[in-house]
């Protein structure tokens, strides 16, 4: 197909142009974000949230020849958010080397590594349990760490409900967790 008719037709809302679309383009927007990155999982994620932000702007989707461009932009911003994110928040592992020297190793307690286990199978037996539009907050913002703005840009929803279906799937999601029996 040629590229100005798969622009027009993705544009018109034609999903099967959009899947074309999409398989033609995620490789380069995939090898950008990786490039900055360095880890194929946030890669992958930046990928998707680029569609996510051309599919909302597809009907203003520019001419092919400015169309690459406009794309990488909006993944390389990605990148750049992700960098801000983990700056004002870095990882708890992010301790220097010479700390990790001068400490005893850890003794693994099969006891303590079991109870994690039994933790994080009720917890995905209960996210399962969700109703679909309670997982879906919670994957965002608690699994995927999306702020509620962000999630109300993407869900197209205002702020304050955001807020309030988030409080909501906290709530239905302890009561699933808590019905299944006292936590080991």
């Amino acid at each position: 197909m040629e590229p100005e008719v798969l622009l027009q037709r993705v544009g018109e809302g034609d999903e099967l142009a959009w899947e074309c679309f999409v398989r033609q383009h995620q490789g380069r927007i995939f090898g950008l974000a990786y490039h900055y990155l360095g880890q194929a999982e946030d890669a992958r994620d930046v990928a998707q949230e680029t569609f996510v932000q051309i599919y909302r702007n597809r009907h203003r989707l520019p001419e092919e020849s400015a169309l690459r461009p406009w794309m990488l932009r909006i993944a390389r911003n990605l990148c750049m958010d992700l960098f801000r994110r983990r700056k004002a928040r870095p990882p708890v592992w992010d301790i220097p080397v010479e700390a990790i020297c001068d400490l005893p190793a850890p003794e693994e307690d099969p006891g303590q590594l079991l109870q994690d286990q039994a933790r994080r199978t009720r917890l995905h037996r209960a996210l399962r349990e969700l109703t679909d539009l309670n997982r879906e907050m919670i994957l965002l913002k608690d699994i995927q760490g999306l702020s509620l703005e962000d999630i109300a840009g993407l869900l197209n929803i205002p702020l304050g409900t955001a807020k309030s279906r988030s409080n909501r799937a906290r709530l239905e999601l302890a009561e699933k967790v808590l019905g299944q029996g006292a936590l080991p």
